[in-house]
C-alpha cells in the first residue's frame, strides 16, 4: 500500500512541471511523501477550490503552489484551506516572475501565503520549508535537516579552501 502524501505540489499548468519537479526531488531526499496536481485559479477555478477544500480531510499537511503571471493560485488555495500554503513564483512571463513574486507577497491580512524566491531555487526552498514544518513533530526529519545543513556548511568550507588555493597559486607579472 502506498503511503498517503503529506505534501501536495500544485501548479497552474503542466508547463510549470520543469520547475516544480525540483520540489519533488527535494522532498524525495527527505523521504517525505507528496503528490502533484495541476489546477488553475483562472481556467478551472471550481476545481481548484474543491481541491483546496478537500486537502485537510485527506491528511495533507503542507501545500506548495507554483504559479506565474498574476499568480493567484496560492492565494486561492490558501483562502479555502487552513493548511500552510507556500507559494513559488515562476519565471514564465516577460517580467521574469517578478509580478508573481509581488502577487504572492501582497496577500491581504488573514490569508497568508509563505512566499519563496523565483524559479528552481524557490521550488527547492519551498520543499525545505515544508520539511521544516513537518519536522516540528518528527525527530527523523529534524535529524535529516541538521545533516543537510551540515553538508551545506561543509560545501562552503570546501569552496573556501579552493579559492584560497587558487589565490595562493602563481601570480601573473605585469
Amino acid at each position: 500500500m502506498k503511503e498517503k502524501p503529506l505534501v501536495t505540489i500544485v501548479m497552474g499548468s503542466d508547463s510549470d512541471f520543469s520547475v516544480m519537479e525540483e520540489t519533488g526531488k527535494t522532498l524525495d531526499e527527505f523521504g517525505v511523501t507528496y503528490e502533484y496536481k495541476v489546477t488553475s485559479a483562472h481556467r478551472s477555478p471550481d476545481q481548484a477550490v474543491a481541491f483546496a477544500k478537500g486537502l485537510f480531510d485527506r491528511g495533507i499537511k503542507v501545500v506548495i503552489a507554483g504559479a506565474s503571471y498574476s499568480a493567484h493560485l496560492p492565494g486561492v488555495l490558501a483562502s479555502h484551506t487552513v493548511l500552510p500554503v507556500i507559494g513559488v513564483p515562476l519565471d514564465a512571463s516577460p517580467l521574469k516572475g517578478m509580478e508573481a513574486l509581488f502577487s504572492m507577497g501582497q496577500m491581504p491580512p488573514g490569508v497568508p501565503v509563505a512566499t519563496v524566491t523565483i524559479g528552481k531555487a524557490g521550488a527547492k526552498n519551498a520543499a525545505l520549508f515544508a520539511v521544516e514544518i513537518l519536522a516540528t513533530n518528527d525527530e527523523r526529519l529534524q535529524k535529516l535537516l541538521k545533516d543537510h545543513r551540515a553538508q551545506i556548511a561543509a560545501s562552503v568550507e570546501e569552496k573556501n579552501r579552493g579559492v584560497i588555493a587558487r589565490a595562493a597559486g602563481p601570480k601573473q607579472s605585469k
